[in-house]
């Protein structure tokens, strides 16, 4: 249900999911205590390395929302996202896509390999053109996406592109917990 004539704010969490130290999760917060209404996409316990199991949930999550939503995604939230848009129907204000992992290019040591993410549905990665705007923030030293890869997807996608600078992947061990650069941003959008 929106707040007013808001859209419902959807977070899409990448594979770890809803952590609270997260900036996604106190980005939910805060949206909260503006009184807006915001959605989590729930962990699925089934399948949960498989790109068809993630679009399904996003789906069931989304269809289920009276009214369009913005989607604030992170890392695999955003393969997710871009995956779900090339099928869904539900109506989209527009989407945060915030430190896209390349899943086309071999990741570093200790992530998945590329012939388990193509098994799992995860490549190729679309290239067409989203639906609805969009924002991309690509960062300068992220490890699970080189910089000129993530822009042109950016480009692809139809997205306006953000350098963050050096951020790494903008996780908690990054340092955002809070980042106020993603609340202007879905205010943006």
């Amino acid at each position: 249900m929106t707040s007013g004539n808001q859209p419902t704010v959807v977070i899409v969490p990448g594979f770890r999911d809803h952590m609270p130290e997260h900036w996604q999760s106190l980005l939910a917060e805060r949206l909260q205590q503006q009184g807006r209404a915001v959605r989590i996409v729930p962990q699925i316990d089934h399948d949960k390395r498989l790109r068809r199991a993630r679009v399904e949930n996003l789906e069931r999550v989304v269809s289920g929302i009276p009214g369009p939503v913005i989607l604030v995604a992170h890392s695999v939230g955003c393969l997710i996202t871009v995956h779900w848009a090339q099928e869904t129907k539900c109506a989209v204000q527009g989407a945060l896509l915030a430190a896209p992992a390349d899943f086309d290019n071999p990741l570093p040591p200790g992530y998945t390999d590329l012939p388990t993410l193509a098994k799992e549905g995860w490549t190729p990665i679309p290239r067409r053109q989203l639906k609805f705007p969009s924002i991309v923030v690509a960062s300068r030293n992220d490890p699970l996406g080189k910089f000129e890869r993530i822009q042109e997807l950016a480009q692809a996608w139809g997205s306006r592109c953000i350098d963050a600078g050096e951020v790494g992947h903008l996780g908690p061990v990054d340092g955002f917990g809070t980042w106020p650069l993603a609340e202007e941003l879905v205010q943006q959008l």
